[in-house]
């Protein structure tokens, strides 16, 4: 085997290996870029049907948006992919004044779900986890003469309006529920149930929710 034969086979792998290495990086890049462009593309598509959404807002692929001319998103906010955002001016032959406020720097999860007839109200900077649900209504109430009557038939229930405050952090598959306010730089849990006030610099956990710890 000759010398340049032999420096061949050293010097290839050597070379192979980086350029492999960048064109992975590159293809990784590139659809990084890509899936961006046509968030934002979809965003800009979804604009229309909302009150307001801010500057460097992105919405990734599907988002189903119910009633979207009473939801105002802020500035720099993001929602994930298979998001549902509602809000119900008529159901079942009653009337509802609806409004979703979200603030600016918010970033939903995948597969989030808010619902409002009356009002939601969400701060600045609140990041959440997958599968989470907030809603300020409910199908009825858990009264005897209600029971009898199917859950989608009920009379919409509504405690009061859903108000989270700044930097709240909630966990995957959590559920905030009408009536409540939880307050700025709370923790709720993974898989907790809100159905009480939460304070403020506080963790919250459980079904039903309460403060196991307090900053």
């Amino acid at each position: 085997m000759t010398l340049t034969r032999r420096l061949r086979l050293w010097t290839e792998p050597l070379v192979k290996m980086p350029c492999r290495l960048f064109g992975l990086l590159y293809s990784y890049n590139a659809n990084r870029r890509l899936a961006l462009l046509r968030s934002y593309l979809y965003t800009q598509w979804l604009a229309p049907s909302l009150a307001t959404v801010g500057k460097g807002c992105l919405i990734y692929r599907p988002v189903k948006i119910v009633g979207g001319h009473h939801i105002s998103i802020g500035n720099m906010s993001v929602i994930g992919a298979h998001g549902t955002l509602t809000t119900w001016e008529h159901y079942r032959g009653e009337t509802f004044a609806p409004r979703i406020e979200i603030g600016e720097h918010c970033d939903f999860g995948e597969y989030i779900h808010i619902t409002c007839v009356e009002r939601i109200s969400i701060g600045n900077g609140v990041l959440t986890g997958r599968w989470v649900t907030i809603s300020d209504n409910d199908h009825g109430e858990v009264i005897r003469e209600q029971l009898d009557t199917p859950p989608a038939d009920r009379p919409l229930h509504v405690k009061g309006p859903v108000t989270i405050g700044s930097n709240v952090w909630i966990g995957d598959k959590a559920t905030i529920l009408s009536g409540v306010t939880i307050g700025d730089g709370a923790v709720i849990a993974a898989n907790s149930v809100v159905t009480k006030d939460i304070p403020a610099y506080t963790v919250a956990a459980g079904n039903p929710a309460h403060v196991i710890k307090a900053c």
